[in-house]
């Protein structure tokens, strides 16, 4: 590439970099973040019963990345709710969509291509929040990659990584549903993109934060932008992770064949056919003959 052009790419990132995020893209975090607790089954109801509970967990679908965060990195999980613009904001989103007139503002934003436009804008947030929280963990532990990481991976994912105890305040417990037993996208690519800002971060990785942050977003506004139009919850990562973890981690199918051939093989060793099941004419049989003596 030409030094000109390299330049000004450099000028792009560094430009889309610096735009604030308050108030528009936050706008559009929350508007997405609340349209996926709406999806949640029973959210409609609950906002009806219990308003407070419902908006309990909006505040959590919000900013729950930021309450994870804080635990991890020792501070108030309540810390970020000093934020009285935001609080606000996310407020007055979630009233409108569960509480608009006629549900208005809900069919707007959840009209197709105006959400694609809100959903582009969340992944943009989301790599802020990725790049932030290594960058505010790398100042109190300068060494600890791991911790790094882990913020990270909390601002980016943190809604995900607390749904089961969402699910508690809306009344629901669905164990099975963990995000870290199955992680979707976000959170896979969370996971990915702190790993590339930690490496970058401790000078190991030998790009820009500028750049670092414009291609990563670049990526995933393509990456969730196409599966939400196309209603696909397959992972661009699949085809990577399908060749990669059989050579490190085993196939799991046949893992999984040979410990269930072997569970097996002890329940045939110690399972006993029940007795045959007497037919209708043969209990019958047995009363006749059981009166018979108590006739004799």
């Amino acid at each position: 590439m030409e030094l000109p052009g390299a330049l000004q790419l450099g000028e792009l990132a560094a430009a889309f970099a610096s735009v604030p995020v308050f108030p528009l893209f936050d706008a559009a975090y929350f508007i997405v973040s609340v349209l996926y607790l709406k999806y949640e089954p029973g959210a409609v109801e609950m906002s009806r019963k219990s308003p407070f509970a419902s908006w309990l967990c909006a505040m959590l679908h919000c900013f729950g990345s930021y309450i994870l965060a804080d635990l991890l990195l020792g501070e108030s999980p309540i810390h970020y709710f000093s934020n009285n613009s935001s609080v606000i904001l996310a407020t007055a989103v979630w009233y409108l969509i569960f509480f608009c007139p006629m549900n208005l503002f809900y069919k707007c934003v959840s009209f197709l291509p105006v959400k694609l436009i809100f959903v582009a804008m969340k992944e943009v947030v989301r790599v802020r929040k990725i790049a932030a929280g290594v960058h505010h963990a790398h100042h109190q532990y300068h060494h600890g990659w791991f911790i790094m990481m882990a913020t990270g991976w909390v601002k980016g994912s943190g809604v995900a990584l607390m749904s089961n105890f969402e699910q508690l305040l809306r009344g629901v417990w669905r164990p099975e549903t963990n995000e870290i037993l199955h992680m979707s996208f976000p959170t896979k690519a969370s996971l990915y993109g702190t790993v590339l800002f930690t490496l970058q971060q401790t000078h190991w990785l030998p790009v820009s934060e500028a750049n670092l942050i414009f291609f990563f977003t670049m990526f995933m506004i393509v990456c969730k932008v196409f599966m939400t139009a196309t209603h696909s919850h397959a992972s661009p990562f699949a085809p990577v992770e399908g060749f990669i973890c059989p050579v490190f981690f085993g196939s799991v199918s046949s893992g999984h064949t040979s410990h269930h051939n072997q569970h097996g093989h002890s329940h045939e060793a110690s399972y006993q056919p029940p007795p045959p099941v007497k037919s209708k004419e043969e209990l019958n049989e047995g009363t006749r003959k059981r009166k018979a003596k108590k006739a004799e």
